[in-house]
């Protein structure tokens, strides 16, 4: 399969698919380990668009690899799910699966998982903008008067969650009270702390490059043997972040982003928001496959090639 081509679902006849999301497709290994595999697919307003980005699912792993290294130096405490970037010898592929999956799986630990979506807001746009200017409140939270849009929020980087709703479903904005009732108050206060600390490690890293992380979305399980709170999924990716570009950020306008911003804004403005089978132009298939190159080259220092070129090794 050519790099041009979209690999927008992904079969193995030897393991179990234990369950298949917007963009991933998790398969079973054993009772302790899974295989976490990213396809080309892109969604935009909870709705899974009928044609993928090619090599994005590359892009989603690799830079959350990354990501998930550089973590774990500086967040203290913090542990998280991947074991390794291929599938175990051991696991009963063929060559062409393996081949399929170079680059685009992770062998994680299997944890239970939390049912919100950890959500850290520095800069205020999207729903929380919208929220703002109708309420004064964001996911409830009172705010100061006089927020500009896509400004720094003042007094630093806040949580806000949501709920994690099944396939096909929208999450919904929740207050952090809401998400103590969710989780419990020992494990919502966890998340809440981790979720804070590794955005503000990541967001002054990101700065250094030249890219600002306006908001970021986590997802955290529970490690039952330990009573851990462990980081999971995809981290800090233009899937799950707003990365807009800092030289040319101003508040008070919409900053220029690499992430699926610009993909919403097609679908907004040719009145598509939300509707079943959308296939993208190529026009913008590439230029959404061009940011999310871009974002993965300023924030890891290397080509894609290069990152999958050190798999080999």
């Amino acid at each position: 399969m050519s790099s041009s081509e979209a690999i927008t679902s992904i079969s193995l006849q030897s393991l179990p698919k234990l369950s298949q999301g917007k963009v991933r497709d998790l398969f079973d290994l054993d009772a302790n380990t899974l295989l976490f595999t990213a396809t080309d697919r892109i969604s935009a307003y909870d709705v899974v668009l009928a044609n993928g980005v090619p090599q994005k699912g590359l892009i989603l792993t690799q830079i959350s690899a990354h990501w998930f290294s550089v973590l774990e130096q500086k967040v203290p405490g913090l542990k998280h799910h991947l074991l390794s970037l291929s599938a175990p010898a051991s696991a009963p592929l063929t060559p062409e699966e393996r081949s399929l999956l170079r680059g685009r799986t992770m062998t994680c630990r299997k944890l239970k998982v939390f049912p919100i979506e950890a959500i850290v807001r520095g800069y205020i746009t999207g729903s929380a903008w919208s929220e703002y200017v109708a309420h004064g409140t964001v996911h409830g939270i009172p705010q100061p008067a006089g927020l500009e849009k896509c400004g720094a929020f003042p007094n630093g980087p806040i949580y806000t969650p949501s709920t994690k709703a099944p396939a096909g479903e929208k999450d919904e904005n929740i207050s952090p009270e809401q998400a103590v009732k969710i989780v419990g108050e020992k494990y919502a206060a966890r998340i809440a702390e981790l979720s804070l600390s590794v955005y503000s490690a990541a967001a002054a890293y990101a700065r250094e490059r030249g890219i600002i992380v306006a908001d970021t979305k986590f997802e955290f399980a529970l490690d039952e043997a330990t009573d851990e709170v462990v980081l999971v999924d995809e981290v800090l990716t233009p899937d799950s972040s707003r990365f807009w570009n800092a030289a040319e950020w101003k508040a008070g306008v919409e900053a220029p982003s690499y992430d699926k911003q610009y993909v919403r804004d097609y679908l907004t403005s040719n009145g598509l928001k939300g509707k079943p089978d959308v296939e993208l132009p190529e026009a913008v298939v590439k230029e959404t496959a061009a940011k999310y190159q871009d974002v993965f080259e300023k924030l890891t220092g290397k080509t894609l090639d290069q990152a999958l070129a050190a798999l080999d090794n």
